[in-house]
């Protein structure tokens, strides 16, 4: 049994009792016993009634809770990830990804939405890339390797841990494997989703190498994209231009402030097309370049970074997106589209959707909402953990 006991304050127990996964440490009582950073505690109520078992961190997220009454692991051992890492890939195979020709890419283990919190791992052709968002994860990974090497065996060609800016910062400087190849070494790989390459660098690349929440998104675009000139801002590594382009879009501009990112869009365009007149590049930034130039744009599409990590900062941020939205829309032409996003998770739904309306507002236009997106199947929400929904997006008609 772990030896450490932690005990809520009265009325503090009932988001534990409804299965959320989170106890802040504005919640807990008491601790009764050693509670280093990764520790597995035991968590009761005031009454001291037993709800469930997690990992520790002397954080605002103090408890992720890894297991509920009336399951009660007396250690997270190598029987416990074999069983929780299996049940995430039947959720992929259900979805008919872990044999898909077309898209060999996808997220294994979604955090919370698989009852892993603070653990993320994405499969790229072979790849495993996995971080870990607290310390107690990463006290794990040995034995979740292990597990990942049980699931997948021939068919794993390595695993690259990248952890390093995931965990806080004290716990990884005081950590020396935080990043790095754990088995085999596939530094760069090409991938398939929906058929479009894209090429992956497990290193370099922003979060685990692609932003495979867009998959779903991207071929949305698809069935707009057809003759229609196609601005495509943020855009990273250039995926809604692959995806436009492949569609038949006359014409499509990508545009970011990072030149690497730049770089990676213009390869993969050439890796899926052989010098495509229609698509050209710019490095800028995306609210000045919209703002400055008098192009109009059938779609445009609006995927920023997220503007706020924090509540403190979500009205600074509301208003980022209501400017950036409103210049958008003015640019766009009579009858065409906008695919706007947002990868905040304190900026909800029904707020992104009001801020855009207020944008559209602003700018005078005429607006329908045609879809109302989010993360796909793979990146699932638990029932129980609603900010788990993290990526909005609207995609509007503009008259």
């Amino acid at each position: 049994m772990p030896s450490t006991k932690i005990i809520l304050k009265s009325g503090k127990d009932e988001a534990i009792r409804r299965f959320h996964p989170w106890v802040f440490s504005g919640a807990i009582k008491k601790i009764q016993g050693p509670a280093p950073d990764g520790a597995l505690v035991e968590v009761y109520s005031n009454r001291e009634e037993y709800l469930g078992t997690g990992l520790y961190q002397d954080a605002s997220i103090a408890i992720r809770i890894m297991a509920f009454t009336p399951e009660r692991p007396t250690n997270l051992n190598i029987n416990y990830w074999n069983s929780k890492l299996a049940k995430a890939w039947k959720l992929r195979n259900a979805l008919g990804l872990t044999q898909n020709h077309q898209t060999n890419t996808y997220r294994l283990v979604h955090g919370e939405g698989d009852q892993l919190p603070g653990l993320i791992i994405d499969y790229y052709n072979g790849t495993l890339v996995i971080q870990a968002h607290a310390m107690g994860i990463h006290k794990h990974i040995d034995m979740i390797v292990e597990s990942l090497k049980n699931i997948y065996k021939e068919n794993l060609k390595s695993i690259y841990y990248k952890s390093k800016e995931t965990l806080p910062s004290e716990i990884s400087n005081s950590q020396t494997n935080t990043e790095g190849f754990l088995f085999g070494d596939t530094s760069r790989d090409i991938v398939l989703e929906y058929g479009n390459k894209f090429e992956i660098d497990f290193i370099e690349g922003q979060k685990t190498g692609f932003f495979i929440d867009q998959r779903e998104n991207r071929n949305l675009l698809s069935q707009y994209a057809k003759d229609k000139k196609i601005l495509n801002t943020f855009c990273y590594s250039g995926g809604f231009s692959v995806y436009a382009l492949k569609a038949g879009a006359s014409q499509v501009e990508s545009i970011d402030s990072s030149r690497k990112a730049i770089e990676l869009t213009e390869r993969n365009i050439s890796i899926n097309f052989s010098n495509p007149a229609n698509h050209s590049s710019v490095t800028a930034d995306a609210l000045q370049y919209i703002k400055e130039n008098e192009k109009i744009h059938d779609i445009i599409i609006l995927d920023p970074p997220a503007f706020a990590k924090h509540t403190h900062v979500r009205h600074n941020a509301v208003q980022g997106y209501k400017r950036l939205n409103a210049e958008a829309i003015k640019k766009i032409a009579p009858g065409g589209i906008l695919f706007t996003f947002s990868c905040s998770q304190v900026v909800n739904m029904t707020l992104f959707k009001a801020t855009v309306i207020s944008a559209a507002i602003q700018s005078g236009r005429q607006a329908k909402i045609l879809h109302q997106l989010s993360q796909p199947a793979d990146h699932p929400v638990n029932a129980f953990h609603p900010e788990g929904e993290y990526l909005k997006g609207l995609v509007l008609y503009i008259e």
